[in-house]
């Protein structure tokens, strides 16, 4: 049950009845005060705690942004310039989102605390001052009529009625200040119903476009999402590749350390001791020498110099090299050179009697050298028997598993393996081995393929046409890519390029299965790339270039039509593209260079640039504007045959719109905003994204300049004028309409769609309402004099 009316009569009695009921309405003033109290706490701590989470992720945002990948080797792939710049765009989308969230937490306490705030302490606290001088004024008028009706009658005439004049006046003081009273509590009981709900209402609003435009954010993210994962798992699949690689090259070095070697370096090098005559004594200085055989140069350089000593690096030509007796001194591992520069011997001394070999057969020493020999796997050759083996293995992978899942990435047993080839490949019988038959599965057939083409004296690719094959692949320029290899492959001795050409084409049948064996181009590239291509030097720097050797391998099979269809034109491959000015002609994917989407405005907020600015209008100056968001320059959305994204327009200056241009504006804003399709990362048109619903709902675009029946304009009452006076036929029963925030006249033409209301001025309607009314109240009262009680206006 609500809380009974106040009537204005009863503020003549006053009864007890009346009080109570006052009573009533002043707990529930100060039940809803107390309620506004809590929601402004709980408001500042919701909107500081979305403050310091914004401030936590831009920090997070600018960490991201502060770290720069370094690689290894001289060029990175496409996937590895994705991940490089990754989280530069994640950095960049967070400040993106972070942005809009400062736009909303600027906004809320505008939206939020402050109306609420003011109804509290303007409209509640005005009425809590218009209960104490109501509650003064009984009190005084009480007191006085006590001590009246305790006069003595037999006073004289003149002093009876001047006290008569006292009440009459007291009575009529208090009489005002109740009528005011219950007008204003009444008042605020009524008006809380909107000035309370519309901030929260507008706050939510605020809240849940950001939601929307979070949205929206996270569908243009999804494309670059996938691409991004897509570039991890081909470089991760690299990885594993070249961790194979570099094992078995650490396994290798572990037996023999200088079997891998740079070409171009020295024969040997390494720490070697020398032996200083001085006055004093004999030292052994340590110095770090390389040694040059076919130029027999010795480059010697001191490590533990004495200080003060100007001793800098030797640089020897080498005459001949002895090794020393061991009864001849007495330290081990010694030998002795004789130089060009200088006279007499140098003595050395190795660090092992192992690496005194080694130094000793660099330099043609005259002691017989002994050395381990160095155990290699026995070589294959390209020849028929092996052309007969790999047709086998092609025929029997297509007819009994080309659509096994992981087919070639999946490793049979060593032990199956070995038996496979030993049997194939018996000198006595060479390739006769049925493949077809059930003793062989397809694990054990595709790793006896690999593990032929892997073992042959030669890769399929050559060592001659390898860095050519590698520098192709590292070009940033795609047809240039293609045409290189293009040409490179008919390069290739006869034999290497059948070979080649028989192989590419079972990958590309394997490949068109991948929807059930899961092997697409990228890893068939994973796993023939160090198969059909290898350095001749075995280093660290030559396995950093397989994921290069697995891209050349891609690029077969993707453009397996072309390449084979014939011979390039030209032969040799295309000159080196000079170094990149123009756009690389395939874009990292990028995320934050995309073209923004529209954005709708905050409820309650201003129009960017709306229409009645560029048409020279402004809003009702009078009225309580809402606070408005931060406003920043967006990138047109690009239009089918427009310009293209990215490119300002020829002009882009605001245009001026026409009034029903306007009135689909506001339309657009009631509905949320527009948004264009979505789009990729690249560019690519995707499918349109979901339009997440916004509060208000569709209505039709009002229009400018068309007003309703009289009184009326978009549900907001039309001021009257001046001289116009409502005609009051009885005494009130029932308070007058609070009073609503009507326009203020625009000096232009009224726009019902930016009408504000205004607090700043009472209307002139409600001023000659509650002049009137006072007016017939003192009649009835019998008094002739006015009401000097100040009217309350919204001002206050």
């Amino acid at each position: 049950m609500g809380h009974p009316p106040l009537e204005f009569s009863d503020c003549y009695l006053d009864s007890p009845d009346f009080r109570e009921r006052l009573k009533c309405y002043e707990q529930e003033l100060e039940r809803t005060n107390k309620f506004i109290k809590e929601v402004i706490k709980d408001g500042n701590a919701l909107i500081a705690a979305i403050r310091g989470y914004s401030s936590a992720v831009q920090k997070f945002s600018q960490t991201l942004q502060s770290f720069q990948f370094d690689f290894i080797g001289d060029t990175l792939t496409d996937d590895e310039i994705n991940i490089a710049e990754s989280f530069k765009e994640f950095a960049e989308l967070l400040q993106e989102v972070e942005l809009e969230r400062s736009m909303m937490v600027q906004n809320a306490s505008d939206l939020l605390i402050k109306p609420l705030e003011n109804f509290r302490k303007e409209q509640i606290g005005f009425t809590k001052e218009r209960k104490k001088k109501f509650e003064k004024d009984g009190e005084k008028f009480y007191s006085m009529l006590d001590r009246h009706l305790h006069l003595s009658s037999k006073k004289k005439e003149s002093q009876l009625q001047e006290a008569d004049l006292q009440v009459d006046k007291e009575r009529h003081n208090f009489f005002e200040s109740s009528l005011e009273y219950v007008y204003q509590i009444q008042e605020v009981q009524e008006s809380k119903k909107f000035s309370i709900v519309e901030p929260v209402l507008a706050f939510l609003h605020s809240l849940f476009t950001y939601n929307n435009l979070t949205v929206e954010l996270t569908q243009d993210f999804l494309p670059y999402k996938q691409q991004l994962q897509l570039s991890l798992q081909n470089t991760r699949n690299h990885f594993t590749s070249t961790r194979e690689e570099l094992e078995d090259l650490k396994k290798r070095m572990k037996e023999a350390p200088l079997t891998c070697k740079l070409p171009g370096q020295p024969t040997i090098e390494g720490y070697l001791y020398t032996q200083e005559k001085w006055a004093l004594g004999i030292s052994w200085v340590k110095y770090y020498c390389q040694y040059e055989k076919e130029a027999k140069t010795l480059r010697m350089t001191p490590i533990d110099q004495k200080p003060g000593a100007k001793q800098g690096t030797l640089d020897l030509t080498l005459k001949s090299c002895v090794r020393r007796k061991t009864d001849s001194i007495d330290k081990r591992f010694c030998f002795d050179i004789e130089t060009t520069e200088r006279s007499g011997t140098i003595t050395l001394q190795a660090l092992s009697e192992a690496n005194r070999r080694l130094w000793m057969e660099a330099m043609d020493g005259k002691e017989p050298i002994y050395h381990s020999p160095i155990t290699k796997q026995e070589e294959m050759e390209l020849n028929e028997v092996g052309f007969k083996f790999v047709r086998k293995c092609i025929n029997a992978v297509e007819t009994k598993g080309i659509t096994t899942e992981g087919v070639y990435r999946t490793v049979g047993s060593n032990i199956q393996v070995q038996r496979l080839l030993n049997a194939f490949f018996d000198p006595k019988c060479p390739g006769d081995v049925d493949l077809q038959s059930g003793d062989w599965d397809i694990k054990t057939i595709t790793s006896s393929l690999k593990f032929y083409l892997r073992n042959l004296s030669e890769p399929v690719m050559t060592y001659k046409l390898h860095k050519e094959l590698v520098l192709a692949a590292k070009s940033e320029n795609l047809d240039y890519r293609l045409g290189a290899i293009h040409a490179l492959v008919y390069k290739l001795p006869e034999k290497n390029r059948e070979m080649l050409e028989l192989l590419i084409h079972h990958l590309v049948n394997v490949c068109e299965h991948s929807r059930e064996n899961l092997m697409s181009p990228s890893n068939m590239g994973v796993i023939f790339g160090p198969t059909l291509m290898r350095a001749q030097e075995d280093t660290v720097a030559a396995m950093m270039n397989i994921k290069f050797q697995n891209i050349v391998v891609e690029i077969l099979i993707e453009h397996f039509g072309k390449i084979y269809s014939g011979p390039p034109e030209d032969t040799t491959a295309p000159p080196v593209p000079p170094p990149r000015v123009a756009a690389r002609r395939h874009k990292p994917i990028t995320i934050s260079k995309r073209p923004l989407r529209e954005r709708p405005v905050f409820f309650g907020a201003s129009v960017e640039e709306s229409g009645a600015e560029r048409l020279g209008q402004t809003p009702n100056s009078g009225g309580v504007e809402a606070p408005k968001p931060l406003l920043r320059s967006r990138l047109p959305a690009p239009r089918p045959g427009g310009d293209e994204p990215g490119r300002p327009p020829a002009d882009t200056r605001p245009q001026p719109r026409t009034e029903p241009e306007l009135g689909k504006l506001g339309n657009r804003l009631q509905d949320g905003g527009a948004k264009p399709a979505g789009r990729a990362a690249n560019g690519v048109v995707t499918s349109p994204t979901l339009r997440t619903a916004t509060l208000q709902a569709r209505r039709p675009a009002p229009r400018p300049g068309i007003v309703g029946r009289e009184g009326d304009c978009d549900s907001v009452p039309k001021p009257r004028s001046h001289g116009d006076k409502p005609v009051i036929t009885r005494p009130p029963v029932r308070p007058p309409d609070p009073p609503c925030r009507t326009p203020i006249p625009p000096k232009l033409e009224q726009r019902p769609d930016l009408i504000a209301g205004t607090a700043e001025e009472m209307p002139s309607s409600v001023v000659a309402s509650r002049t009137k009314f006072f007016e017939t109240a003192s009649r009835r009262t019998g008094s002739s004099s006015s009401p000097q009680g100040r009217i309350p206006s919204d001002e206050s």
